[in-house]
C-alpha cells in the first residue's frame, strides 16, 4: 500500500523518537495535517496560539529534555513567525528542527499568495542545514540530516515542504546514480583534547594560587567533575546564567551568577583571581572577567568555534566537559583550602544574607525581590524554572538557589521578551510529572504570556502533575529598560514607551478554567506561593510590585545609583507619586558593597 510524502515525514519523525511537534496549522501544511489525522496524532500535534510560541515551546522542550525540539508552521506568515523562537534556539545552542510549508512548486516564482523565499529567509537561522524537498526520493535523507545535524551541532535546522509535494506518493531513493539513501540514529560521543594540550592546561592551573572557575550550560553534564576540580584547586565557581542549574547553589564556594544580573561574590572572584578556568561557557561580557593581563586562563568547550573568545586564553581545550575534566584531574596538584577559598566562602555567605535583607526592604506595594526570595525556600526539589527577560531575570538570577535536580533557564543570548510561559509549557510536555514555574514581567505577559495561558488550559489535564505556576511581576512599567535609561543615560522614565496598562491576569486565568490570585500586600506573598504550588491546575499569581526597586548590577557605584535615583525625580509628577522620596536611602540599603550601620554600632561589608 502506497503512502504519501506527508505520511512518511511523520513516520520518520516517529522513528527518530519525536513525541511532540509544537505547531500552528495553515493551508501550507494541509497535507501534513491530514497525515496527522491518519497517524492518530502521533507524534502529538501541540497547538500553540502563535507560531513564535510554538518555536519557544520547542526550545523549552529541548532545553529541559536534552532532546531535539520540533516545531511546524505553514508557508509565508507562519514560517516568518517562527523566526524569533528559532533564533533563540540558535543563539543558546539548542537543537530544534523547523518543518515549514511552501506554496506549490508550480506557483514558485510567480509572486503567488503567501509565497516567500524560505530558503533565503532561513539561510541564517538554519545555516547548518536548510533544504526544500522537491521530490519524494529526497526522503528520508533530508529528515535524517535535519535531526542529526540539529542534535550534533546543538543548533537549528529547517525542512521546507511545498504543499503539492506533501500530497505525492512516497517512493524511497533507489540504488542508483544521484540517489541518496539514509539511515536512522546517532551514536553518543564525547570528544577529548590531545594529551599534550591536557598537560599544558594542568601546568597553568597548577601554577596558580587564586583560581576562579566559570561554568556555563556546557558543564551541566559534568557536575561531579566540576565539584572535584573546584575542591582540588581550592577554587570558587561562578556561573553564567545559562549554567545556573549546572551546579547547586548550596555549595559554599559557588558564588552564583556573573555579569549584569550577577552577584557581588562572583564579581569579586573574578577581580581577585590569578588563574581562570572556563568550562562550557561563552559568557560574553569581558568586563566582568579578570583584567586582560591579570590571569592565566584555560578554556574547555565542545565546540571548536567557541574557544578562544572573550579572553586571552593560554590553553584552549576542545572536548566534552566531563571527559576532559576526567583526564585533567589526575594531573592537578591539590591546593590548600587557605585564605583564598575562605574569602570566597565568606563572601558568598554574606551575599545570601544581603539578599535576605534586600528582600526585606519595604516597597510600595510589594518589593519584587521579596516575591522571588520568598519562593526560594518553597521550591520543589524537582522544579523546572523559567524566567522571562527584563527585571524578572535579575531576581531569578540572584534570589533562587538551585538545589538537587532543579532545572532552570531563560533566553540567555538573544534575551528576547516572551519565552517564559511557552518555555514552561514545553517543559511540561517533556516532563509532565514535574512542577514548573515561570517568573515573568507584565510586559512579557502582555506580549505573549496571556494568550499562551490558553494553550496551558487546553492541555494541562494531559499532564500527570498539573503544577504550572505563572508569577507576573506587575509593576505597570517596562522596568529593565526604564532602569537602563536612568543608569546609562540619566534620563527619567519616558512614559509613552514605558508605562503599561494594568491587566487582571489572575481574572483572565480563571476565565479560561485555570486558577489565580492577585496579591497586593507583602503579608500575602508566601501564602500565595503555597496556594499556587498546591493547586490542582495551572495557577497565575498577579503580584503588584514596586517599579522603584532597582535591578542593581554587582559592580555599580553609589554615584551611579544616586544619578539614577535623581533622574526619577525629574520624571512626570504623576508617576513620581509612586516612587517615594526615600528611594536614595532604600538604594543605599540594598546596594552590595556599601557599609550598613547596625543598631549595635557595628557595620558589615555589603
Amino acid at each position: 500500500m502506497s503512502i504519501k510524502v506527508s505520511d512518511y515525514v511523520l513516520q520518520r519523525l516517529r522513528e527518530w523518537d519525536v513525541e511532540h511537534v509544537f505547531a500552528y496549522p495553515g493551508d501550507g501544511i494541509n497535507g501534513l495535517l491530514a497525515a496527522w489525522g491518519r497517524a492518530e496524532n502521533k507524534p502529538v500535534f501541540v497547538q500553540a496560539r502563535h507560531e513564535e510560541m510554538a518555536a519557544f515551546e520547542a526550545v523549552g522542550y529541548a532545553k529541559f529534555s536534552g532532546r531535539v525540539g520540533v516545531c511546524a508552521a505553514t508557508s509565508g506568515p507562519g514560517a516568518i513567525h517562527l523566526l524569533n523562537g528559532l533564533y533563540d534556539a540558535k543563539l543558546d545552542h539548542v537543537p530544534v528542527v523547523a518543518i515549514v510549508g511552501q506554496t506549490n512548486r508550480s506557483a514558485m516564482g510567480g509572486s503567488y499568495q503567501q509565497e516567500v523565499d524560505l530558503l533565503s529567509l532561513f539561510k541564517d537561522v538554519a545555516g547548518a542545514f536548510c533544504e526544500m524537498v522537491t521530490v519524494p526520493e529526497q526522503l528520508p535523507n533530508v529528515i535524517d540530516r535535519a535531526m542529526r545535524i540539529a542534535r550534533a551541532q546543538r543548533t537549528v535546522t529547517a525542512v521546507i515542504l511545498p504543499a503539492d509535494v506533501q500530497e505525492l506518493d512516497y517512493s524511497p531513493p533507489g540504488h542508483a546514480f544521484k540517489m541518496v539513501p539514509s539511515s536512522l540514529g546517532m551514536a553518543a560521543y564525547a570528544p577529548v583534547p590531545a594529551d599534550d594540550d591536557i598537560a599544558r592546561a594542568a601546568e597553568v592551573l597548577n601554577a596558580g594560587e587564586k583560581v576562579a572557575i566559570l561554568i556555563g550550560q556546557g558543564a551541566r553534564g559534568a557536575r561531579g567533575e566540576v565539584e572535584q576540580i573546584a575542591d582540588v584547586l581550592a577554587a570558587g565557581v561562578a556561573k553564567a546564567l545559562l549554567g545556573k542549574d549546572a551546579l547547586p547553589d548550596d555549595l559554599p564556594y559557588v558564588t552564583g551568577a556573573i555579569g549584569l544580573l550577577g552577584t557581588r561574590p562572583s564579581y569579586e572572584l573574578m577581580q581577585g583571581c590569578d588563574t581562570l578556568l572556563v568550562i562550557g561557557s561563552s559568557f560574553p561580557y569581558t568586563q566582568f572577567m579578570p583584567d586582560l593581563d591579570q590571569a592565566r586562563a584555560v578554556q574547555i568547550d565542545i565546540d571548536p568555534q567557541m574557544v578562544g573568545l572573550r579572553y586571552p586564553f593560554e590553553v584552549n581545550l576542545v572536548g566534552d566537559a566531563g571527559e576532559t575534566l576526567k583526564r585533567l584531574l589526575p594531573q592537578l596538584r591539590r591546593k590548600q583550602h587557605g585564605k583564598w577559598r575562605k574569602k570566597i566562602e565568606e563572601g558568598t555567605a554574606r551575599w545570601w544574607e544581603v539578599m535576605e535583607r534586600r528582600a526585606a526592604v519595604d516597597a510600595d506595594p510589594i518589593n519584587p525581590e521579596y516575591v522571588v526570595h520568598a519562593l526560594d525556600a518553597l521550591l520543589p526539589d524537582d522544579v523546572i524554572l523559567a524566567a522571562d527577560s527584563g527585571s524578572a531575570a535579575n531576581w531569578y538570577a540572584r534570589h533562587l538557589r538551585m538545589r538537587g535536580s532543579m532545572r532552570g533557564s531563560l533566553s540567555g543570548t538573544l534575551a528576547t521578551m516572551g519565552p517564559g510561559v511557552p518555555y514552561v509549557i514545553g517543559a511540561k510536555f517533556a516532563h509532565p510529572e514535574r512542577p514548573a514555574i515561570a517568573i515573568v514581567g507584565d510586559g512579557a505577559m502582555q506580549m505573549n504570556g496571556l494568550a499562551e495561558l490558553i494553550t496551558a488550559a487546553k492541555y494541562w489535564q494531559d499532564w500527570s502533575n498539573p503544577q504550572l505556576v505563572v508569577a507576573v511581576l506587575n509593576n505597570q512599567d517596562l522596568n529593565q529598560v526604564t532602569w537602563e535609561m536612568r543608569a546609562m543615560s540619566g534620563a527619567p522614565q519616558f512614559l509613552p514607551s514605558q508605562a503599561l496598562p494594568d491587566v487582571a491576569y489572575a481574572d483572565f486565568a480563571r476565565s479560561i478554567g485555570l486558577d489565580g490570585i492577585r496579591v497586593e500586600n507583602p503579608g500575602d506573598v508566601e501564602g500565595a506561593w503555597r496556594q499556587a504550588l498546591a493547586a490542582d491546575r495551572p495557577f497565575v499569581i498577579d503580584f503588584r510590585t514596586d517599579p522603584a526597586v532597582p535591578p542593581i548590577p554587582p559592580h555599580a557605584s553609589l554615584d551611579q545609583i544616586e544619578a539614577a535615583a535623581a533622574s526619577i525625580l525629574k520624571g512626570d509628577s504623576d508617576r513620581t507619586g509612586m516612587i517615594r522620596q526615600g528611594l536614595k536611602a532604600k538604594v543605599q540599603e540594598m546596594l552590595p558593597g556599601t557599609r550598613h550601620r547596625h543598631p549595635d554600632g557595628g557595620d558589615d561589608q555589603r
